[in-house]
């Protein structure tokens, strides 16, 4: 089992929820916690807690980021005109490692981050390597023609499990996108409920 495969199932299996909806997550199996002690974790969380877990949820939908970019995000989030929590969605789904994700162009988000690590992604025509970066309303983004017959992406757009959303426009065979606009959250499909209201709850009392 490689390293980011873990990495999905023991996020899954803390948070007790099948954040992205695959078939062979453990919680399908066993909906309590990892550990000897997993079982037992039964007790009601307070207010903070559930804050907290909200912020744990949303951070792990997205490839479990570091603290120190999800609240880099956030305050941009938080500097933007309009409702922060949406602003979040937004900014967090323009990452071109969730655009290349959600046009089902490889199979999980941490496989997403590699793939454009290691020079797969083109953006306008161009190489861009960063996880990170964020694209663009009408931004162009496409398989390198080298990197088409791998196997992570021929497999991934044959998965069953996954839409692409009303916010990407996707050519299958050509293996490209266009990402149309920011979406909200109402708008992107999470399998598990995502509160960002309560991410900036968090944040407003840490």
């Amino acid at each position: 089992m490689t390293k980011r495969t873990t990495a999905k199932y023991k996020i899954d299996r803390r948070m007790g929820e099948n954040i992205w909806g695959r078939p062979k997550s453990p919680v399908n199996v066993r909906k309590y916690g990892p550990g000897q002690h997993g079982q037992r974790r039964g007790r009601k969380l307070s207010d903070y807690g559930i804050q907290l877990r909200a912020k744990q949820m949303l951070k792990g939908h997205y490839g479990d980021l570091t603290e120190k970019q999800f609240r880099r995000t956030f305050a941009e989030a938080e500097r933007m005109k309009g409702d922060t929590s949406q602003n979040l969605i937004g900014l967090l789904e323009r990452r071109l490692d969730a655009v290349v994700y959600r046009a089902k162009f490889v199979p999980t988000i941490f496989s997403a981050r590699q793939f454009v690590n290691h020079g797969h992604v083109m953006v306008n025509g161009k190489r861009v390597n960063i996880p990170s970066y964020r694209v663009k309303e009408g931004d162009e983004i496409q398989i390198r023609e080298r990197s088409r017959d791998l196997a992570m992406v021929t497999m991934a757009v044959k998965l069953p499990e996954r839409e692409v959303p009303s916010y990407i426009d996707v050519d299958v065979k050509a293996l490209r996108a266009r990402f149309i606009r920011a979406p909200e959250l109402q708008d992107v499909p999470y399998q598990s409920v995502m509160e960002p209201n309560l991410v900036v709850e968090y944040y407003a009392k840490n």
